[in-house]
């Protein structure tokens, strides 16, 4: 029966709670049945009593939390300006932790490093596009580019007498040939 009474006794979840509850049970053993009895007796007594205390903080906690939600609400403070502050500070503890200005001084780095690649890479190709736009054959497209131009606009000003748009000059060259769209000279 020694050995059923011992086996009630909540099992140890560390080795230090291991080796106190060994020398408890080995205790308890060692208690006569009458001791044994008492002991519970004591045991279930105070265990009312703080269970009873639990009960009663939790009650006087309640009726603190109420009060504290009253004044609260008079004074202005809602449940969003307190969650807004408590994320307010907390991003203040983080901006001022080592670890956040180290992460935002290596990200300040890497973004003027790669500013700088980008910037030597831009001039590179501005200097690329100078130089093409300073050769020979883009001068040579820019002369035809601008030869045929100069040929549109005196078509356009030698047949009508007037000035008139390249739409409108396309317009009058295909209805005095016959075509109503640019699309019917590949269908005629």
């Amino acid at each position: 029966m020694e050995d059923h009474n011992t086996a009630n006794l909540s099992e140890p979840t560390s080795p230090a709670a291991s080796v106190a509850s060994a020398e408890i049970a080995a205790e308890f053993a060692a208690l006569s049945v009458e001791e044994k009895e008492q002991r519970r007796a004591e045991w279930s007594q105070e265990l009312a009593r703080v269970e009873e205390e639990i009960n009663t903080l939790r009650t006087v906690l309640a009726s603190k939390t109420r009060h504290a939600s009253d004044l609260k609400r008079k004074l202005g403070i809602t449940v969003w300006k307190e969650v807004t502050d408590d994320m307010n500070q907390g991003l203040k503890n983080i901006k001022e932790s080592t670890v956040y200005q180290r992460t935002e001084s290596v990200l300040k780095s890497t973004g003027e490093k790669t500013a700088s690649v980008f910037g030597s890479i831009t001039s590179g190709i501005s200097s690329k596009l100078s130089q093409m736009k300073n050769s020979e054959s883009m001068r040579s497209i820019e002369a035809s580019v601008g030869s045929a131009y100069e040929n549109v606009k005196t078509k356009v000003t030698s047949r009508s007498g007037s000035v008139s748009s390249f739409p409108d000059a396309l317009d009058e060259s295909n209805t005095s040939s016959g075509l109503n769209s640019p699309t019917d000279a590949l269908t005629k």
